[in-house]
């Protein structure tokens, strides 16, 4: 895409499921090149989402990875982490949502991103957080919006409480994330450096 505002930007998508997608499109509809990492033999899972339903046809797919280009890469071998550690040198942000140890055991986490490219943002999204007790739990949309107390306050009177109709843990949270990525990009223009932004889910809704 030209002429719109991220246009000269390059974003590596390495998020699955539903609030990492979410995020980066917005960055891929305001015209970043986005190239979506995906690996070998086990695809994004959105690809099959509500096939029972639509026809054999997924509309998540479409929706959260349009306007991004997809790439088949095997981060467990050593040649796969090389490879993406040279595409991050050319690359202005990195959106990951794995749980926070895989980062360090597949080398990409802040601390070397940013030996190879001072500039680089990278943006975490996890279910719980960066640090604390319960930073290695995964997490679904579900589950949160339990912990949260978000479905206290969900529900008909009388009656137990009911999780909301949509992810809003999922969707809160990719939009957070993109909100830092691009206060971050912001920041960059006065001091050359980029950083790491994070968010979580159970933050999104706290």
């Amino acid at each position: 895409m030209t002429g719109l505002p991220l246009s000269h930007l390059t974003v590596l998508d390495l998020t699955a499921h539903r609030a990492g997608p979410t995020a980066v499109r917005q960055l891929a509809d305001w015209g970043a090149s986005v190239i979506k990492i995906e690996p070998p033999g086990q695809p994004d899972q959105l690809r099959d989402w509500g096939k029972a339903r639509y026809r054999d046809r997924s509309l998540w797919w479409p929706v959260q990875s349009r306007n991004k280009m997809c790439v088949t890469l095997d981060l467990r071998r050593e040649r796969g982490q090389e490879l993406l550690l040279e595409l991050a040198k050319r690359s202005d942000v990195v959106v990951e949502n794995f749980r926070p140890a895989v980062k360090e055991r597949l080398r990409f986490d802040y601390g070397s991103l940013s030996e190879i490219n001072p500039r680089i943002i990278l943006a975490s999204i996890s279910a719980f957080g960066q640090d604390g007790p319960y930073k290695d739990r995964p997490g679904l949309d579900q589950i949160v919006q339990g912990m949260s107390s978000f479905m206290s306050v969900t529900g008909e009177p009388g009656r137990g409480p009911i999780r909301a109709g949509i992810a809003i843990a999922d969707v809160a949270a990719g939009l957070f994330c993109a909100l830092g990525i691009l206060t971050a990009l912001y920041e960059r223009e006065r001091s050359g450096r980029g950083q790491w932004v994070q968010t979580s889910l159970m933050e999104a809704l706290l």
